[in-house]
């Protein structure tokens, strides 16, 4: 999938939220040692098409295997947060 020629305004008006995976790889020379490394990108939840094409990547280019991948989407443009009050104290 191409990344649209867009800013990141218009990908979070479109839709897009942040989405930050941590990967845990096995070290190629030493398989008993687990490394990590963070990849954070602007993506569609729920599918996350984006972080699924960067996965496929790392099992197609990347010496070192992939132990496991745990990741979080916020959506950075959403509906704000509104509260009735109905009463006010006052302190000196």
């Amino acid at each position: 999938m191409a990344r649209p020629t867009a800013s990141e305004t218009e990908l979070m008006l479109r839709g897009y939220g942040l989405t930050t995976a941590e990967f845990y790889y096995r070290m190629p020379d030493y398989r008993h040692v687990l490394n990590s490394f963070i990849w954070q990108d602007y993506d569609l939840a729920p599918d996350h098409p984006r972080l699924f094409e960067f996965i496929e990547f790392w099992q197609r280019e990347i010496e070192g295997p992939l132990h496991s991948v745990r990741f979080v989407h916020r959506k950075v443009i959403s509906p704000g947060h509104w509260t009735n009050v109905v009463g006010e104290f006052r302190y000196h």
